[in-house]
């Protein structure tokens, strides 16, 4: 592992770090903020999973997080999006190939040999993360936004015994029946649907749902809307009585500023489960 960056910040350290990944065959680059109690021991840690064309870089310097993280004392890691470099596939669109992994392990090509992002995310990136930092792998939630935020709620609830509390801002919510979804699930993951199903939040919630709290939301004036269905996910919730808080923002769009206006709310709202 490469420390790129390490910068005081809020009593704490905002890094950046590279590392060569086995799963995804390429260097592969995230942040993390480590609050100042990690000097003193295992910190709670707060998965972040970021949007289409983000790379690492664009929650961690535009969300705000850091000073709430460090007001919870717990830490934050900002994954990449995508497996990056030579070699690496990619496509002329913004929506598919890097910066566009979907969180899903791709079994078609091109994308086969690097695109494992659901590998990257749940193990070897938390084997790495645990190892090298003062981090407490049996105190974790994760959050994201619009394609981040399909990633951690479909990651959430997969991996049930995992994370203590997940969240999300405009996630993509039913991308089989999205072309913010379709698209992508069916290059990575190949024409049969039915190996689409463990990645669409809504068809998970209607299956399982998530044992923890959850918060989500959404901007009234985003201008994805049609493209994210949040009205599919918030009647699969309700149909099945899950424990969760899904607020409609009027005026908010798709940023950055819609994301830093609430994330104070999301960090308090996984403190209280990671601490609780």
């Amino acid at each position: 592992m490469e420390i790129l960056s390490e910068n005081k910040c809020f009593g704490g350290v905002q890094g950046v770090y590279s590392h060569m990944s086995k799963i995804s065959a390429c260097d592969m680059t995230f942040g993390l903020f480590l609050p100042a109690e990690a000097d003193d021991g295992p910190v709670p840690v707060l998965w972040y999973l970021s949007g289409l064309t983000c790379t690492h870089a664009n929650a961690m310097d535009k969300s705000a997080a850091q000073g709430w993280a460090a007001e919870q004392g717990i830490a934050i890691i900002f994954p990449d999006t995508s497996p990056r470099g030579e070699g690496v596939a990619d496509d002329e669109a913004y929506d598919l190939g890097q910066g566009a992994g979907f969180y899903v392990n791709a079994t078609q090509s091109p994308w086969a040999s690097h695109f494992q992002m659901w590998n990257y995310i749940i193990d070897e990136l938390p084997g790495l993360v645990t190892k090298e930092f003062a981090i407490d792998p049996d105190r974790q939630s994760i959050t994201g936004h619009s394609m981040g935020g399909h990633g951690a709620l479909t990651i959430a609830m997969t991996l049930q015994d995992r994370f203590k509390s997940v969240s999300a801002f405009a996630p993509i919510a039913h991308p089989t029946m999205s072309e913010w979804g379709r698209k992508q699930l069916g290059a990575y993951l190949g024409s049969d649907e039915s190996k689409w199903v463990g990645h669409d939040a809504t068809l998970l919630m209607r299956d399982k749902g998530f044992d923890g709290p959850m918060l989500i939301d959404q901007g009234g004036s985003d201008q994805f809307l049609d493209l994210l269905m949040p009205e599919a996910l918030a009647h699969a919730i309700a149909e099945r009585r899950q424990e969760a808080v899904f607020r409609l923002h009027k005026g908010y769009d798709h940023s950055y500023f819609f994301i830093s206006s609430f994330m104070e709310d999301h960090i308090a709202f996984h403190a209280d489960a990671l601490y609780g």
